[in-house]
């Protein structure tokens, strides 16, 4: 299996008591480090290219954000009361590894058919076109759907967002693109306030909003019927996953509670569908998780599942 990462994405700061911190990547990498049943070839992430990114974000969008970066302390992009997004003065690499993690990790994909985890920050999928917001700047999933269909000619590709809060950018990207399914599991009503069962786009959008306080075994049913059964009709070339760890019980901004073991079962389920329609192409890009032992716990059971 490769891991793509970057010691970049550990210097982006977002402030003292920041629940995305730097914390989370190291505990992360030293827990993917410790796994003995099978290889990790870790790589380093490349930075990104601003017209591979411009495939998804306006190349102004771009300039903007790394025009903001200060050259010491931190800006926020939001305004009050959500100004928690962060600029620092090493955001514009941190930015471009963590999305340029993406686009190597296609090609890798495409030579050797190997799945591939993007162990990253800052993460992507709350960025919407022109709009940066819930710690994302760049929408590293979405940019990656896009190069894989301009470079590859991949024509239908699935990205299944299982983070605990809704994937908003990624959904707004693709809301009228036919050619993208995005299927999110998720917290409802949670921030960022959006999907909604009715949120359809073109027949393209599927999402599964789930009580608070749920747990696994009601979770994966629900996964099975609301996600992986339309995912199965539309039979993609590819499957992304948005991995996002934050609907484990530990969490502490979210209210589900699935234990560490779920996300083996999650991605398992998800894993066996690129078996039967993809050829078994997956790439999955780290989103959320906040807890350091839920994240240690379940990224060796996501990436387990991703071997198998």
């Amino acid at each position: 299996m490769i891991v793509y990462t970057h010691k970049d994405c550990l210097l982006q700061d977002n402030g003292i008591n920041h629940p995305e911190r730097k914390e989370r990547l190291e505990n992360i990498l030293s827990s993917i480090k410790k796994i003995k049943d099978f290889e990790i070839n870790f790589k380093d992430a490349p930075l990104a290219k601003e017209e591979v990114i411009s495939l998804v974000h306006p190349k102004k969008y771009i300039e903007k954000i790394f025009f903001n970066i200060p050259k010491t302390g931190l800006i926020g992009v939001e305004k009050e009361p959500y100004a928690d997004t962060m600029l620092c003065s090493n955001s514009k690499n941190a930015i471009l590894r963590s999305c340029g993690a993406g686009i190597a990790a296609a090609d890798d994909l495409i030579l050797t058919n190997e799945r591939i985890f993007c162990a990253i920050r800052p993460p992507g999928h709350h960025a919407e076109t022109t709009k940066a917001m819930g710690f994302c700047f760049v929408n590293n999933v979405a940019v990656t759907a896009k190069y894989l269909q301009k470079k590859y000619n991949i024509k239908k590709i699935a990205i299944i967002d299982f983070d605990v809060h809704h994937g908003n950018g990624t959904q707004e990207v693709f809301y009228n693109d036919k050619t993208v399914a995005y299927a999110s599991s998720h917290e409802f009503p949670l921030f960022p306030g959006t999907g909604s069962s009715e949120e359809k786009g073109v027949g393209n959008i599927f999402n599964a909003p789930l009580k608070s306080g749920m747990r696994g075994k009601e979770f994966l049913s629900i996964f099975d019927q609301k996600i992986l059964k339309p995912i199965d009709k539309f039979k993609p070339e590819i499957i992304l996953i948005s991995a996002g760890f934050d609907a484990h019980t530990r969490d502490p901004l979210a209210s589900l509670n699935l234990e560490s073991k779920d996300f083996y079962d999650v991605t398992k389920k998800i894993v066996d569908l690129a078996n039967i329609h993809s050829k078994g192409r997956v790439i999955s890009f780290l989103e959320g998780g906040y807890d350091l032992t839920a994240l240690s716990e379940s990224i060796r059971h996501h990436l387990l599942a991703l071997k198998n």
